[in-house]
C-alpha cells in the first residue's frame, strides 16, 4: 500500500521543507464551487441531486474514461458541445428544459477569487518558495489574469491535452518547476487529485478553507508558521 505525503497535520519545522507549493484553482484559490453552482441551480429551478450525480457519473472515482468533463477537461470537447451533453442530461433527469448556449458561465460565474489564498500566495512569493498553478480547466474560459500573475508556472489541462489525476500532468508541472517530488507541495479540494500527488511523493493538502490550508503549509515552511 502507498505511503501518501499528506502534511496536514506536521508539526512546524525550523527550516524550510519544500521548494515550491502547487496550487489547484477551482475551489481552492477561489470561493467554493459548491456555492457557485449552488446559485446557479437555485436560479433554474435545477434539482441539485440530480445534478451531483451527473457530476459523480461524470468526473467521480468510477467515471468512465472519456466522460464529458474527462474530454472538457483535456480540450477535446469543444464548450459548446458540452454544454449541450449536460444540458440535454439535466432536462431528460429533471423535466426542466436547460438551455445549453452559456450553460458553463452560469454555472461557474459565482466563482470569485479569495483574496486570503492570493494573499498567501504573495507571502510564499515574497519569501522566496516558487508557487505554481494545476487545473483542470472547464472550457475555454480565460483565467482572471490578475491571479494569474501570482503564478509560475501555470499548467492548465486543455492546454496540454492532460487532465488530473493522470500522473503525468504532475510530472509535467514538476519538469516545468525543476524540482523533485519530496521538494513540492500540492493543495487541491478533490481528494483524488489530493491523492494522486501523493503517490508520485508530493506532500500533498486537501483544501477546505484558507484557514487550515494556511495552518498546513506551516508545517513546511517556517515563514508561514511565523506569519
Amino acid at each position: 500500500m502507498a505511503t501518501y505525503r499528506l502534511f496536514g497535520t506536521i508539526r512546524c519545522v525550523a527550516e524550510r521543507s519544500v521548494d515550491a507549493v502547487v496550487f489547484d484553482y477551482g475551489g481552492v484559490l477561489t470561493t467554493p464551487v459548491r456555492a457557485a453552482t449552488g446559485r446557479w441551480l437555485a436560479d433554474e429551478g435545477i434539482d441539485a441531486g440530480v445534478y451531483r450525480q451527473v457530476m459523480r457519473d461524470w468526473m467521480g472515482s468510477g467515471a468512465v474514461d472519456g466522460s464529458p468533463v474527462h474530454r472538457l477537461e483535456t480540450g477535446e470537447l469543444a464548450d459548446a458541445e458540452f454544454e449541450r451533453a449536460l444540458a440535454d442530461r439535466l432536462s431528460a433527469d429533471t423535466g426542466v428544459p436547460v438551455a445549453a448556449d452559456g450553460l458553463l458561465l452560469r454555472m461557474l460565474g459565482g466563482l470569485r477569487p479569495d483574496p486570503v489564498m492570493l494573499a498567501l500566495l504573495d507571502q510564499l512569493r515574497a519569501a522566496g518558495v516558487r508557487v505554481g498553478l494545476l487545473s483542470n480547466s472547464w472550457g475555454t474560459h480565460p483565467y482572471p489574469e490578475h491571479v494569474l500573475a501570482h503564478l509560475d508556472p501555470v499548467v492548465i489541462s486543455g492546454q496540454v491535452g492532460l487532465r488530473k489525476p493522470d500522473p503525468r500532468i504532475y510530472r509535467l508541472t514538476l519538469d516545468q518547476l525543476g524540482a523533485s517530488p519530496d521538494r513540492v507541495a500540492y493543495v487541491d479540494d478533490l481528494a483524488m487529485n489530493v491523492a494522486a500527488a501523493a503517490e508520485l511523493g508530493m506532500y500533498a493538502h486537501r483544501h477546505t478553507d484558507a484557514v487550515t490550508t494556511r495552518a498546513a503549509l506551516a508545517g513546511l515552511l517556517p515563514e508561514v508558521a511565523h506569519d
